[in-house]
């Protein structure tokens, strides 16, 4: 294994279902559907009227650990929601109840409706007290549609602080785009159609921002190129106040235009002398179309899982950063010899690596999805995966590599191996702390 040396590390803090998913088995393409449903978060206690989706492999993070409060008795964190009357001593009678139990509000927002409002809470309550009996209480004092969620230390940060994170992130970067909206909104499955695929369920074009008044679970929000921007939450309906953050936050993005955050790494590869890393964009393609001719049909095969014909057809959408970040490797003559790509999908994240032939066994894709992973972890992704085949050992070594732990789950000869980054500053180490040792590569 050749020795690689790393001089900096990058800083850089949903995709729909990819075009080959139709080439592939339909084993996997069961597995893939039932992967990516809208579903929960888990915990989740829902006791409105409403049914949540139970669709999907459930992989939240762990459950929060209780709070310590003064003289030592342990308390929770609650995130909850109830539509009550808008008349004067309605949120008073909800407030003395909660405080019945020793709940402590600790922030509130209003969400006003058509026929009432949507009070949106953050308790700290006694470490005791259960969703249920929240939900209860809440309800005796005439709320309804009542909905709880375990919260943690990120939901202390106020509604106008969060919203102008969220902004800057998407301004300085649109691949945060996904990841802004899932912040925003909570737990939701967020799909992006690019121009003249349709969004939804059916095949609408890009039009007017909607949201569904039927079940009030699905906005559609169209993006400045043509495409759709579809978010749904099947467990808890927007509220019209949500839906215009979203809009907002699209907006500006759309706003802002194709940019692309500057950063450039410098990689020694023993032996061969000098590569960039950076972050690749819309710019590269015909850059990674000629790194495509360079590889053999059997490295296009491990990567794209179809017809090596097609692999071209991919590159359009996995450069562009509404749909995730990309990375190339470059030599000093502007030569790509690799891509890495880190894709929005839920809960988990995507990574897929194409190394040109004559550079594998060098290190180079395993410091690709060191990266990859690194720049998931600061984003708070709790897990990546990666698609391949039980054959192709180089990406089996490049992901045992990462010393983080690893579930395979194999369906029809496709093997998906799934690895947990949390907590990063245990899993990962720090840029710079990087031994000089090179990371195992096949890719």
């Amino acid at each position: 294994m050749s020795s690689m040396k790393r001089v900096t590390c990058e800083r850089d803090s949903d995709r729909p279902a990819p075009s080959w998913l139709r080439l592939a088995p339909s084993g996997f393409q069961a597995w893939w559907t039932g992967r990516h449903g809208p579903r929960p978060p888990a915990g989740d206690t829902d006791t409105g009227a409403r049914p949540s989706s139970s669709r999907g492999r459930r992989t939240g993070r762990p459950g929060p650990e209780p709070l310590a409060v003064a003289g030592g008795a342990p308390s929770a964190l609650w995130r909850m929601r109830a539509t009550v009357r808008d008349e004067p001593g309605s949120l008073a009678a909800l407030c003395a109840r909660l405080a019945g139990l020793g709940v402590d509000i600790v922030s509130l927002q209003t969400h006003p409706l058509a026929d009432g409002v949507v009070d949106e809470f953050l308790l700290r309550a006694p470490g005791g007290v259960t969703a249920a009996e929240l939900a209860a209480e809440v309800q005796r004092a005439g709320g309804w549609d009542v909905w709880t969620e375990r919260g943690d230390a990120h939901d202390l940060v106020d509604a106008p602080t969060r919203a102008v994170t969220l902004a800057t992130r998407t301004a300085l970067d649109p691949a945060e785009l996904p990841l802004a909206l899932r912040q925003l909104l909570g737990r939701c499955a967020i799909r992006q159609a690019p121009p003249g695929r349709g969004g939804g369920s059916g095949e609408q074009q890009a039009g007017a921002a909607e949201l569904d008044e039927d079940s009030g679970t699905v906005m559609r929000l169209p993006t400045p190129d043509g495409g759709v921007i579809t978010v749904d939450r099947p467990h808890l309906p927007f509220t019209p106040a949500e839906f215009a953050r979203a809009r907002a936050l699209v907006e500006l993005d759309g706003r802002l235009g194709p940019r692309l955050p500057v950063s450039e790494d410098l990689l020694t590869v023993s032996g061969a002398g000098h590569f960039t890393v950076r972050r690749a964009g819309p710019g590269d393609l015909e850059a990674a179309k000629a790194l495509h001719t360079r590889c053999s049909p059997q490295t296009l095969r491990r990567r794209y899982h179809g017809p090596v014909g097609d692999a071209d057809r991919y590159l359009r959408h996995l450069l562009s950063p509404n749909f995730g970040r990309t990375l190339v490797v470059e030599t000093t003559r502007g030569h790509v010899v690799g891509l890495g790509h880190l894709l929005w999908d839920g809960d988990e994240t995507e990574v897929a690596l194409l190394v040109e032939d004559a550079w594998q066994r060098r290190g180079i894709g395993g410091e690709l999805l060191y990266r990859l992973v690194r720049m998931a972890a600061e984003a708070g992704c709790g897990a990546v995966y990666a698609v391949t085949q039980a054959s192709n050992t180089g990406m089996l070594a490049a992901m045992r590599g990462l010393e983080l732990p690893l579930e395979y789950q194999v369906e029809e000869g496709t093997l998906v191996i799934t690895a947990r980054v949390e907590p990063v500053p245990a899993a990962l180490p720090q840029c710079g702390a990087v031994s000089d040792q090179g990371r195992a590569d096949g890719s």
